[in-house]
């Protein structure tokens, strides 16, 4: 299939619950590509769709306003059949619940590195306006040659843009790696941001997130209710402690 006249798809490599991400050849370009297509379910109202199609064009523009090794560059947005697809570099990678599922969880001092390359990459968000707002092991791309990426701004929200699209009690982003604040106040702050980096190394290392519950409401309710669960292979290797809070600067 070839989409917009330039990019043709050779194969699925990603599938989410709203979407899909294809490998596809720039035939103008001759190089790969990842090119990320929106499914949305049938049962969608049509106000939901479009809410759908705008998240889409919020993720091509925050990633549009990055700049980074860590950060996957988007390329291009192309319009098919009145919905966008969002042209971004191919990485050839897995995510980091791919790895952890595949190999167990991380030694602490790997997931150390990999935490370092995200931070960074948020630094850089953050510096430009823009927060990722769902950061968590699947939006965590460990490349075959050894780089780490963030991807999926989905969710982001920036200085100047067209908002969050929330309305009263929605909580956007996955439970289990949703700070505190936003999930009572529903506020997006740098902090939020830095406090689901921390979660998701805490799964990286730990194998399931800080406040892991067996539903969604479970796991907001003991988000609300206490603090998170033990951490016992960080601890034995002295990592976390002493630490600062997860409103502290990023050193």
């Amino acid at each position: 299939m070839l989409i917009a006249g330039r990019y043709r798809l050779l194969d699925l490599v990603g599938r989410g619950g709203m979407g899909r991400v294809w490998r596809a050849h720039d035939e103008m370009l001759h190089r790969e590509v990842a090119v990320k297509e929106i499914v949305p379910p049938s049962w969608l109202a049509d106000r939901e769709r479009e809410e759908l199609r705008s998240r889409t064009m919020r993720e091509a523009r925050a990633a549009a306003r990055l700049n980074h090794p860590a950060v996957v560059r988007l390329y291009d947005v192309v319009a098919v059949e009145g919905s966008p697809w969002i042209v971004m570099e191919y990485v050839p990678s897995r995510t980091l619940q791919d790895v952890v599922d595949a190999e167990g969880p991380l030694e602490p001092a790997r997931a150390a590195r990999i935490g370092l390359a995200v931070l960074d990459a948020l630094r850089a968000a953050h510096t430009a306006g823009v927060l990722h707002r769902d950061i968590k092991p699947q939006n965590v791309l460990v490349a075959h040659d050894g780089r780490v990426m963030l991807t999926d701004f989905g969710l982001a929200t920036f200085d100047g843009g067209d908002g969050a699209m929330t309305r009263p009690g929605m909580v956007l982003g996955s439970p289990q790696y949703v700070a505190p604040e936003r999930a009572a106040e529903g506020a997006s702050t740098v902090a939020a941001d830095l406090w689901s980096l921390g979660a998701t190394l805490h799964a990286a290392v730990e194998g399931q997130s800080p406040y892991a519950r067996s539903t969604a409401m479970a796991t907001l309710s003991a988000l609300a209710a206490g603090p998170p669960d033990p951490a016992p292979r960080s601890e034995e290797s002295g990592v976390g402690k002493g630490g600062k809070s997860r409103g502290a600067a990023y050193d």
